[in-house]
């Protein structure tokens, strides 16, 4: 991967404080000049990096200077959601919260996500799905297909309701195992009926819509772990902090 150039490296800077909350909605960015003070740049440097987090729908220009946006409609990654977990130890980024938590043993059906978990075909599988919201409304709609042999050193993966850790952090306390992620993949197809309720979507049963789909894999040693997709509504904006 080439090296980040100036102004995507202060873009980056500021839109994780942003994802991080560190820069709430309203809040507003330092001038230009104190941007460029503060990373030794050119003015227009400063100002390119400005007009690519306003292009991403994260800041808005007013008379004052450039304020943090209020985005209903922008969901983060599972990726970058890691990463500001990582960075931060809070589950959740700001205005943010999760509901519809659901959890079973089921015979895996999509050939797709067999495939990703190295499984045949109607092979049982847990499944944990939530419904992420951002100040209230849905975001995306996530759904984690786990592999059985998890089970052992985390039984909880069955509990009812959201795990108080994530479980991939059990599971690499209890097995001394490393857990490593594939490059996240992302795809479009029509969205599901199930889909549909969880979004909360007004859709008329004979129109169909895409959705945008992002995955990614989890691996141990012995192969494929978990798959984690999330779902985004029709119309929502997908933000990327890696």
């Amino acid at each position: 991967m080439p090296p980040k150039r100036r102004y995507e490296e202060i873009a980056a800077h500021y839109r994780r404080l942003i994802q991080d909350g560190e820069l709430a909605p309203g809040d507003y960015l330092p001038s230009l000049r104190k941007v460029c003070d503060e990373f030794d740049v050119a003015m227009g440097t400063a100002n390119r990096a400005f007009q690519l987090l306003k292009a991403e729908n994260l800041t808005v220009a007013t008379s004052e200077g450039t304020a943090v946006a209020h985005r209903p409609d922008v969901a983060v990654t599972g990726a970058a959601r890691l990463k500001r977990m990582e960075r931060t130890g809070q589950r959740y980024g700001p205005g943010e919260t999760s509901t519809d938590h659901w959890r079973a043993m089921r015979s895996v059906a999509d050939p797709v996500i067999a495939g990703l978990l190295d499984v045949e075909l109607h092979d049982e599988i847990v499944i944990r799905r939530r419904v992420h919201r951002h100040e209230g409304g849905p975001s995306t709609f996530d759904s984690s297909f786990i592999h059985v042999r998890a089970l052992g050193p985390v039984p909880e993966l069955l509990d009812e309701g959201p795990l108080e850790r994530w479980w991939q952090e059990l599971y690499k306390e209890r097995t001394g195992r490393e857990v490593t992620r594939s490059p996240e993949r992302r795809t479009a197809r029509i969205i599901s009926k199930t889909e549909i309720e969880a979004l909360g979507i007004d859709l008329p049963p004979e129109v169909a819509a895409s959705v945008l789909v992002v995955v990614n894999v989890f691996h141990d040693e012995d192969g494929p772990l978990e798959v984690w997709e999330d779902v985004y509504p029709p119309g929502a904006w997908q933000v990327d902090t890696e």
